[in-house]
């Protein structure tokens, strides 16, 4: 049975201390020694690897061990420098005492203190073959932890402590003079960490370590540095006398004589299988985690970019240039009408210089060639349980189905290795598909691909309902809207806007309405709410109005009793209107809550018809409606509105009121009600329209006398 390398040896006085070996690892901190070659017949430093050079800088080899240690400012851990004469290095590198030396070095680590604690022991090479039989390995460790040292230097055996301190390290020596760089000495742990008696590697290049998993590049890279005479380090899977992998850290060296001639490699190795197989692990959950992050990001994507389209077919490609590069070589989204039937399809490809490709590919009948797809077809018919997986693509069947102008395009597009099929699932039914081909897809994108399916085909469904019933509030809404009668002497436009992202009918609503006694009603009114009770309310209000403003009443009384029956009757929530009565040049008009009336005089100043305001309609008011009149010449312009058109979240009402004031006054005099009503709109109204408006234009101008 093997020998435990920490526990006591035979005849030691007593056991050792537990605290020194659990603490190795931390001792040696996972790093490669400072490492010398020693001549012991010379006393001199043969060799020195990178780390001992750093420890030492500025000699030149061979030097003299003691010089090496006075250039190094070794001393003793109480403060005293190492005494000149028999230097005690000297004793160490003859393995006296056996378990080493405690010394600081002057040098400080980035994990030290000002001075670095180190632990130096010195392993004869006496079993190595001539001249390695004259000298000695001394190794320089840094030391972590001071209980650990403690421990060490508590440790009632020297044998033991150089044991355990020796055992954490593996050493070989080769010899590139003699054919393929043979193995001429390794220490106890070398057979400790790869399971090779001396026996079994002395005269044999350490390549036996390799097995079918090793690294070849890391191997040619490592070979290349010995043969420049450089030091190597890397870490490369090796395996073991039984046949187990493990992960070596090696730092091979180079020994050169004094005429430059490469006499030996010194390698020291450690297994850190333990390290990697944790970093391994670490970097997996690492790798999966991203990939779920990224998925995440994918779904949020596609979620975010249908909810930003309103028209399904800019929807539909933006799906596909969403999802589609980021999963497959290209591919393309179809969706299907009511019936089933193909009704539009975005063909993406990842690679962009083959848009063209695409892009004749839609308009030159990939529809018809999408819809003889029996493959497609079945899994539009699929129920809810399935799930999609990739397909190897029959490239000589899907040829010989497909017309050769679109089979041309799809070889230039490539990459007809797999297709995966992903349905896009609505509410009840299948409204489509997302289409992927590549050369071969992994589990992780097919799981992506189902998620991104479902999440989409909600999403598209969505959309196509929103459509469905903004179209159907708009027709309503559009039918309880007057037209424009034509009225002499007048030039009129209006114009109703919904809010872009609602389908409701809203309660925004004007009216022009030629009355009995010649004058002319002019009405815009807001309902609170957005849905069919305020399309409801709109309409009742429009009516009682209508019929109010028949009878002839004035703008205030008009406005007073359309209030008195609205509480009376219950018949709607709070609205603000504007009513304004004109006889030829006279305006009258009363507010009940509405933003004020704008009128352009024809010098290009701008009036706020500030006057003739009272409490919402359906708010209580014991006061009659006020009213006011005012002139209103040839050539003015009056400008009603809603607050749709100048309240916004980033200004204020009466802001907007000023700018859309502003606006009007910097308008030419010879434009039409419709131009100025245009432009109006397009100055006031932003790209994310949130309220519905309605806008009123009257220019009051010369009558045609032909008429």
């Amino acid at each position: 049975m093997q020998q435990d390398p920490v526990a006591a040896p035979e005849g030691s006085p007593r056991a050792s201390d537990p605290r020194a070996g659990a603490a190795l690892p931390a001792l040696v901190h996972d790093r490669p020694a400072a490492t010398l070659l020693v001549d012991l017949d010379e006393g001199t430093v043969v060799f020195a690897n990178l780390l001992a050079t750093e420890l030492a800088p500025g000699l030149t080899l061979p030097v003299p061990l003691a010089e090496w240690s006075q250039r190094a400012s070794l001393q003793t851990p109480d403060g005293t420098a190492l005494e000149d004469g028999p230097h005690p290095l000297h004793r160490v590198a003859r393995g006296e005492p056996a378990r080493g030396l405690q010394v600081d070095a002057e040098r400080a680590s980035d994990e030290s203190a000002a001075r670095e604690a180190l632990w130096i022991i010195g392993i004869p090479l006496s079993e190595a073959p001539a001249p390695l039989s004259h000298q000695a390995l001394v190794i320089v460790l840094p030391l972590r932890q001071e209980e650990a040292v403690r421990a060490l230097q508590d440790s009632a055996g020297d044998l033991h402590a150089r044991a355990a301190v020796a055992s954490e390290l593996s050493f070989a020596i080769s010899d590139p003079r003699l054919p393929d760089d043979p193995l001429v000495w390794v220490n106890p742990s070398f057979t400790r960490v790869t399971g090779y008696e001396a026996a079994d590697v002395l005269g044999r290049n350490c390549r036996f370590l390799q097995g079918p998993d090793t690294d070849r590049d890391v191997i040619a890279h490592m070979r290349q540095a010995l043969r420049e005479g450089r030091t190597v380090a890397d870490t490369i899977l090796n395996y073991r006398k039984d046949g187990t992998p493990f992960w070596n850290q090696v730092v091979i060296s180079p020994v050169v004589d004094s005429r430059g001639n490469v006499t030996h490699h010194v390698g020291i190795q450690a297994d850190v299988t333990e390290r990697i197989q944790l970093q391994m692990s670490r970097d997996e959950a690492l790798a999966e985690a991203r990939q779920v992050s990224e998925r995440l990001q994918l779904l949020a994507r596609v979620s975010e970019e249908l909810a930003q389209h309103l028209d399904y077919h800019d929807a539909v490609r933006a799906l596909a240039e969403t999802v589609i590069p980021r999963l497959a070589a290209w591919g393309y989204v179809t969706v299907t009408s009511d019936r089933g039937k193909h009704e539009r399809v975005h063909i993406v490809p990842r690679d962009t210089t083959r848009q063209d490709d695409a892009l004749w590919m839609e308009e030159n009948g990939a529809l018809d060639w999408i819809q003889s797809s029996t493959v497609l077809e079945e899994i539009l018919r699929s129920d809810p349980t399935f799930s999609p997986r990739p397909l190897d693509v029959d490239v000589e069947s899907a040829r010989s189905k497909t017309p050769p102008e679109i089979w041309e395009r799809i070889e230039r597009l490539g990459h007809l290795g797999q297709v995966l099929i992903v349905p896009l699932r609505a509410r009840d039914r299948v409204i489509g598909a997302i289409v992927l081909l590549d050369d071969e897809f992994s589990a992780r994108s097919v799981e992506t691909a189902s998620h991104v399916g479902g999440r989409a085909g909600l999403a598209l469904d969505n959309v196509r309902l929103y459509l469905r019933e903004r179209a159907a509030a708009l027709t309503l809404q559009h039918s309880l809207l007057p037209e424009i009668p034509e009225i002499p002497g007048l030039d009129l436009a209006a114009s109703y806007l919904p809010a872009l992202h609602r389908a409701e009918v809203g309660g925004d609503w004007f009216d022009v309405l030629p009355l009995p006694d010649g004058a002319i009603g002019l009405a815009v009114g807001d309902v609170v709410g957005h849905d069919l009770k305020a399309a409801a309310s709109m309409g009742q209000l429009r009516s009682v109005l209508r019929s109010y403003a028949w009878s002839g009443e004035s703008a205030s009384r008009v406005m007073g009793r359309l209030d008195e029956l609205v509480q009376g009757l219950d018949m709607a929530d709070m609205s603000t209107c504007v009513y304004l009565r004109l006889e030829g040049s006279r305006l009258t008009y009363s507010r009940a809550g509405h933003p004020p009336p704008l009128l352009r005089q024809p010098d290009g100043r701008v009036r706020y018809l500030m006057g003739a305001l009272s409490t919402p309609v359906g708010v209580s008011n014991l006061e009659e409606a006020p009213q006011e009149e005012l002139d209103f010449p040839l050539g003015a312009t009056l400008v009603v509105y809603t607050d749709g058109l100048v309240e916004r979240r980033d200004r204020s009402l009466r802001a907007g009121i000023d700018a859309l004031a502003d606006t009007l006054a910097s308008l030419p005099d010879d434009m039409s009600s419709a131009d100025i009503r245009d432009v109006l709109v397009g100055a006031m109204v932003g790209p994310d329209q949130e309220d519905d408006i309605c806008v009123l234009v009257v220019r009051r101008v010369e009558e045609d006398p032909a008429a």
